[in-house]
């Protein structure tokens, strides 16, 4: 008898790895590059002049954030996520970690970024100086808190989904960034090389949106069968003179 339940536990187990392992590799991965076309704006650094603390802070003028390009006009800052096509009523863990939002040369870094409903925001403030974090939610209740020299972080959560909102300093009015709130981890902010990964999908259809802060929202379909990676690039461009 005891060998017989040493039998059906281990088969038991075997039956369980094989499913985990079914599970894991029905996981399937969207991934591209976005890229800016045609002619790129002179854009003007951001002036700091207003406050001389922060104008020293950087020994030549900081670069515009509207628009950052790498190599290629391979488009940084770019906001990717899946919009429709997810299981409904699924729901997914929110993350220990925080997202953290640092105030850093009197810049707020990074400039885009995604959050998970309940994760932890927390807001650094980095340069000693006086700064101030105030996002601009629609569905959310806004935040709105001064940070002195003195209050080096600062946390809070949103409750909401909410696609991408704006945040501002109202101390030092070139500061600027964009936040969106998800239900789930399908979402990937581009730096410099353009490239973007979502990845533990199961097979479907889905709708992939990329967002710009001037430029607008672009959306494609594409579908992914098990273990499957798919190539989804995106490409923006400054709209024709009216």
């Amino acid at each position: 008898m005891r060998g017989t339940a040493y039998g059906w536990r281990l088969a038991a187990v075997l039956v369980a790895v094989t499913i985990w392992q079914g599970v894991a590799s029905a996981a399937s991965t969207v991934t591209g590059t976005v890229t800016f076309d045609g002619k790129v704006p002179d854009l003007k650094p951001l002036s700091m002049d207003a406050d001389p603390v922060c104008a020293k802070k950087h020994s030549k003028p900081a670069p515009n954030e509207m628009l950052v390009l790498g190599s290629g006009n391979s488009m940084a800052n770019i906001m990717v996520w899946v919009s429709k096509g997810l299981p409904a009523g699924k729901t997914w863990p929110t993350p220990k970690d925080p997202v953290v939002l640092d105030q850093n040369g009197c810049q707020y870094v990074p400039h885009v970024m995604g959050i998970m409903v309940g994760q932890t925001y927390k807001i650094l403030n980095s340069d000693g100086v006086l700064h101030n974090i105030h996002t601009l939610p629609k569905v959310n209740p806004a935040f709105n808190k001064g940070m002195p020299a003195t209050l080096k972080e600062a946390t809070t959560v949103f409750a909401k989904p909410e696609e991408v909102f704006h945040i501002k300093c109202d101390v030092h009015p070139w500061m600027s960034a964009y936040m969106a709130v998800f239900t789930h981890p399908f979402f990937s902010v581009t730096k410099t090389d353009g490239k973007f990964t979502i990845s533990g999908l199961e097979p479907g259809t889905y709708e992939i949106t990329a967002w710009h802060e001037r430029l607008g929202t672009q959306t494609a379909s594409i579908t992914v069968g098990a273990s499957d990676t798919k190539t989804q690039n995106f490409k923006f461009t400054t709209p024709a003179a009216k």
